[in-house]
């Protein structure tokens, strides 16, 4: 019986599970170099389509005949002719990744965290394909999201499917990696949406104001703002349940925020220890902690969450034990990656300045997050 497509919910769960996947990518070279579907037991080649197309013969030689072989493509459309060609050379177990890179970007998979006071729960979602995290917190039939992607279907339909009604969207600060569907988001389901007050650059749109100290009630579930500066001005953490801290793009598993994506580097550099070197210190250092991004999938642990207590990164993640202040600053300054693909459309996109459809979102947000260093 022919394989059929293999479609991005299941990838998520093969990847998950530690289960074997052989990919065969079809796309340019530098496109697989910038950007690839990753996994603790994901195998993939990479052989462009015209390639493949020029001499089946011998990449189906490359190719392993013990295990299906899955071709990945940009949008899912040549791969559907390289099954073809691959068939017709004698490969009999290959079919195509639906959607293709696009799809598999666009792709979150939540995963349970734990239980929250009163029988509450906070879940993980994960965006394997960008390396994005953002998070729902369920208590008394209601829910918080932080840090929605644009993908806001997603969050409707769990939130249906658990019967909670979604009653606050927050944002831990203003994106400039991937576009955000906080405001989006609190609009289509009425609820309120919370945004940095520093970060208020001139967007153009209403909100409710997060500060130092704010307190947002989800059922019996408390959310404190926690103000973090370093990766932008406004950059706030919250503090779920006095158990769990999300710490946006400030701190990750093991790197830490960028400082520079506003053009700001060198005046954000000391904000960035500050709050790492001081202000989480004096936080209860049991608390877990849930970025807002991963950038490498050895950072999903066993379980398929991205997490670490706090006492534990900071004796282990290197970032965090650079003790002179002016080595700190070098650290961070002279070694940042390239910055994400369309970094500056997709600011003025989150604050409300650009109106792109559907098509530009998804090119503007190809790549990915580039937001540690």
């Amino acid at each position: 019986m022919a394989l059929q497509p293999l479609t991005v919910d299941e990838l998520a769960k093969k990847i998950l599970n530690n289960e074997e996947v052989f990919l065969l990518d079809i796309r340019k070279e530098e496109d697989y170099e910038g950007w690839a579907v990753e996994g603790r037991n994901v195998r993939s080649l990479n052989i462009p389509f015209k390639t493949l197309e020029s001499d089946p013969g011998d990449v189906k030689e490359k190719l392993p005949n013990d295990q299906p072989v899955y071709v990945v493509c940009a949008r899912g459309i040549s791969s559907q002719k390289a099954v073809e060609i691959l068939k017709e050379a004698g490969l009999e177990e290959v079919t195509y990744l639906e959607g293709g890179m696009t799809a598999w970007s666009e792709h979150l998979e939540p995963v349970k965290i734990g239980d929250l006071t009163g029988g509450g729960e906070l879940y993980q979602f994960l965006r394997l394909g960008k390396g994005c995290l953002s998070y729902m917190i369920i208590a008394n039939g209601e829910a918080a999201v932080v840090d929605a992607n644009r993908m806001t279907d997603h969050y409707k339909q769990f939130a249906k499917k658990h019967n909670i009604s979604i009653k606050h969207v927050l944002d831990t600060h203003l994106h400039a990696d991937h576009i955000s569907g906080g405001k989006e988001l609190a609009d289509q389901e009425g609820a309120t949406y919370w945004f940095p007050k520093q970060d208020d650059v001139g967007v153009e749109f209403s909100y409710s104001g997060l500060e130092d100290g704010t307190e947002i009630s989800v059922g019996d579930v408390k959310v404190a703002a926690f103000y973090s500066p370093g990766h932008t001005i406004g950059s706030t953490s919250f503090i779920v349940d006095q158990k769990y801290l999300l710490t946006g793009d400030i701190l990750f598993v093991q790197s830490i925020g960028r400082p520079d994506l506003a053009g700001k580097a060198e005046d954000w550099v000391e904000d960035l220890r500050q709050t790492l070197y001081s202000r989480y210190k004096d936080l209860s250092q049991d608390l877990i902690v849930l970025p807002a991004h991963f950038g490498k999938m050895e950072e999903v642990n066993e379980e398929g969450t991205v997490q670490g207590k706090l006492q534990e990164l900071y004796k282990q993640n290197d970032r965090l034990q650079v003790e002179d202040e002016s080595e700190f600053r070098h650290l961070v300054t002279d070694n940042l990656p390239p910055q994400p693909n369309s970094h500056e459309e997709i600011r003025k996109t989150n604050m409300g300045k650009k109106q792109p459809d559907a098509d530009e979102r998804r090119e503007m947000e190809v790549g990915p997050n580039r937001c540690a260093v």
